[in-house]
């Protein structure tokens, strides 16, 4: 991979918009990240919410990623956020299409080339195998396959539906071998993490098992100690 500062296996953990993950306590799971990526050496982004993004990326030495952003140019846009606004602030990329907020394909396309016209990661989110290779053609830096009926289940997608996952890989290599492939939905524990990167993904992304959990160290920790230990 072409950033120095993300490397595989990746971990990236989006904050959403839960109580657990806004303002002192984004900053605080984003400390306790780069606590564990430190003491592990396994790579740790975060998504937080874009009102907490400059804070954290300022002063916490991890990527950071926006959640969304939208396929504009700086100018009369009220209410939408720009690739050179999130660059700005310190972000490194986006997600793009999470379920939770999907957009048309001509859009992905769009801002894809704007992250990449920056030197910034794209994480495209898709639900499917046949989604996964329409995002892969487009040639973002990161494809997430996460089917939404499974995001914040508890049930993760590399043991619910381990098909999905060793397809999606298997498409996306046909497809545009430089895409790293990430494993999302349902994943709370190491041995989820483990499951996914033996089914050829590069690294998972994770809400709702890190953010909501009781302990979110703990949670963290046990993610990265079974990335560390697929090195």
């Amino acid at each position: 991979m072409a950033f120095k500062n993300v490397f595989t296996p990746f971990i990236l953990v989006n904050f959403k918009a839960y109580n657990e993950s806004m303002g002192k306590k984004a900053f605080d799971l984003a400390k306790t990240a780069e606590k564990i990526s430190k003491e592990t050496g396994v790579c740790i982004g975060v998504a937080p919410q874009l009102i907490d993004l400059r804070k954290i990326a300022m002063e916490v030495d991890i990527p950071v990623f926006a959640q969304h952003v939208d396929p504009f140019k700086p100018g009369a846009y009220t209410g939408y956020v720009t690739v050179e606004a999130i660059k700005d602030a310190g972000a490194i990329g986006s997600l793009i299409n999470h379920s939770e907020r999907k957009i048309k394909l001509s859009e992905i396309d769009e801002i894809v080339n704007r992250l990449k016209d920056l030197n910034m990661i794209s994480v495209v989110c898709a639900d499917t195998e046949k989604a996964s290779a329409a995002a892969a053609a487009l040639n973002p830096v990161m494809v997430a396959i996460e089917p939404p009926e499974l995001i914040g289940s508890g049930i993760a997608v590399s043991k619910a539906k381990p098909e999905i996952v060793k397809d999606t890989v298997a498409i996306i290599e046909r497809i545009n071998s430089k895409v790293i492939v990430l494993c999302g939905a349902g994943i709370t524990k190491g041995e989820d993490v483990s499951a996914a990167l033996k089914l050829g993904a590069k690294g998972v992304l994770v809400a709702s098992g890190v953010v909501k959990a009781k302990n979110q160290e703990e949670a963290l920790l046990d993610l990265a100690e079974a990335a560390r230990k697929a090195k």
